[in-house]
């Protein structure tokens, strides 16, 4: 019982360590997302840090269109980039998860 324990703690915590290098590696992968007429384009990461944004001189006579260019592009970036986080770190729970009954939450 206590072996079963000690290796369940052990495996734990190896996939807390997966977790925290795929965290890391978030960093690296990189989200594009642009207008539908290509005025405005952003990067950001799959942790949701902007990288890059880029503004077509035509929306900076407008501050207005600007304005709604920048949270509409921004939302659908980081929503991608959440889906992105979301589906990396399941899939390393989930493998990384021992067998303990009643704790099936990430099957």
């Amino acid at each position: 019982m206590f072996g079963d324990i000690m290796g369940m703690m052990g495996k734990l915590k190896e996939t807390q360590q997966k977790v925290e290098e795929t965290k890391k590696r978030l960093d690296f992968v990189l989200i594009d997302e642009k207008s539908a007429d290509g005025l405005l384009e952003v990067t950001l990461t799959a942790n949701r840090k902007i990288k890059n944004i880029t503004v077509s001189d035509d929306l900076l006579s407008d501050k207005e269109m600007l304005e709604d260019y920048l949270v509409n592009v921004l939302n659908k970036a980081i929503e991608k980039a959440t889906n992105v986080h979301e589906t990396e770190l399941a899939a390393v729970a989930k493998e990384g998860m021992p067998n303990i009954p009643g704790m099936d939450m990430f099957k």
